[in-house]
């Protein structure tokens, strides 16, 4: 059988025969979520630009990430009762949802549409999260290699590819899509069509999965009552939260939320909008997921050890802060080639740097937090979702100076926390082998 997810780092090389093939697995969460967000990922990018009467677009995602927030808090428990499987195929059915309401987006198509996808998107998540970590662990376990190692590979693995569907995504839309005179565009109907057939098929792939553990047996006490499960689940949280370790990674998990929504909200508004049209911003997200991808591939390669993800977080950081500090102090809309090259030049920048804290934060907390996964990454995605919300509610409201002055000040301040964490933990490590 698999070895449980909450297997100790150090064990002790006792003979084992494997039973589930590890890399598999691995290989169809990939394609999965590539089908998936391929489509949730170009439409989401699409919303501010076709759904445009009364912010009807905007004004959903802002609902979308807010309900994301909300139910993060329960996310952990349903993972947990249903077993992280059944829950990522669970959660599918929020995205196919979504996408089918912008065949006919209205108010009471979208706002449903919406408030479930958080729902749903709430506990994909969680259970990607698990599910990537606990098979981590088994393989690691299985074969006897360093846990930290390939925690880092399969997390590289899974966020090179997820990050491809900006490429995929918007190279459909871009095929697709055709600009008509008045503002208009054409084929969106079709487009929405292919993006529900994309879905479909990753969630078949869903279905493949392994199980990992026994609770995806079903094999909870039914004499628990949903009630004490939620105490019991609040109670854990509350403890997470008295954990100096998950309140230093907050601020950077924070962060990593809102630079996600820079670039949905922002870059594409500000930067890439005014030199390249609406037609470019399908190319300079792609660029975006090409480095984003890229990054993700070498980041999760090169992780092996806290002191490797110090060492990758801070490059990533710095990148960033050099972008923010651009913007702030020396960039401007330019026309010819520099028009061209500048917005795309920053949308792969951006991308290394979003490519660093997506597979570092999962590699991090997969170390750190292995006795509890399912509230960890229910933390990771409750901070990320919550400031994505507040970027999508005022972004209309504030300049783009505001919101890079308020990215940078962020940024530092994260980093900084980070940066204290690792010494934290290092320093525990040191007295301990002492």
């Amino acid at each position: 059988m698999a070895t449980d997810e909450e297997t100790p780092l150090l064990v002790e090389n006792l003979p084992s025969t494997p039973t589930l093939n590890h890399k598999r697995d691995v290989h169809i969460l990939c394609w999965a979520f590539l089908l998936i967000f391929l489509a949730y990922g170009a439409a989401q990018n699409l919303e501010s630009t076709i759904n445009t009467e009364g912010d009807l677009g905007t004004i959903s995602l802002g609902i979308l990430y807010s309900s994301f927030t909300f139910f993060s808090v329960l996310a952990s428990l349903v993972v947990r009762k249903l077993g992280s499987k059944n829950a990522l195929i669970l959660g599918t059915t929020g995205y196919w949802l979504f996408i089918a309401a912008n065949l006919k987006p209205t108010w009471y198509t979208m706002v449903p549409a919406s408030l479930y996808l958080g729902f749903a998107a709430s506990i994909i998540w969680v259970a990607q999260g698990t599910y990537l970590t606990s098979t981590a662990h088994s393989h690691a376990n299985d074969y006897n290699l360093h846990e930290g190692t390939v925690i880092g590979k399969f997390n590289g693995e899974f966020w090179g590819m997820f990050a491809s569907h900006q490429l995929v995504g918007n190279l459909i839309t871009l095929a697709m899509l055709r600009d008509e005179k008045g503002g208009s565009t054409s084929g969106t109907t079709l487009l929405f069509i292919v993006f529900l057939c994309s879905m479909t098929l990753g969630t078949v792939l869903m279905c493949f999965l392994s199980k990992r553990n026994g609770k995806e047996e079903g094999l909870q006490d039914s004499r628990v009552t949903f009630s004490s499960s939620v105490v019991s689940l609040l109670k854990a949280m509350l403890n997470l939260l008295l954990d100096i370790r998950i309140l230093l990674i907050i601020p950077l998990i924070a962060y990593s939320g809102l630079q996600q929504a820079f670039v949905w909200a922002e870059y594409t508004k500000h930067i890439v909008k005014p030199t390249l049209g609406e037609r470019g911003v399908g190319g300079a997200m792609a660029v975006y997921g090409v480095f984003d991808a890229i990054c993700s591939l070498a980041a999760g390669r090169l992780t092996f050890s806290l002191s490797s993800i110090t060492i990758i977080v801070s490059g990533g950081a710095l990148i960033q802060i050099i972008v923010l500090l651009w913007l702030l102090l020396g960039y401007s809309v330019a026309g010819g080639v520099l028009g061209t090259i500048y917005p795309l030049l920053i949308g792969a920048l951006w991308g290394i740097g979003d490519g660093v804290l997506n597979t570092q934060l999962s590699a991090l907390i997969g170390i750190l937090f292995k006795h509890d996964l399912e509230g960890a990454f229910a933390q990771l995605k409750l901070w990320q979702s919550a400031s994505i919300a507040v970027v999508f509610f005022i972004s209309s409201s504030i300049s783009l100076q505001t919101m890079v002055i308020t990215l940078l000040a962020a940024l530092c301040i994260s980093v900084a926390g980070f940066l204290f964490l690792t010494l934290k933990v290092e320093k525990a490590f040191s007295f301990r082998a002492s």
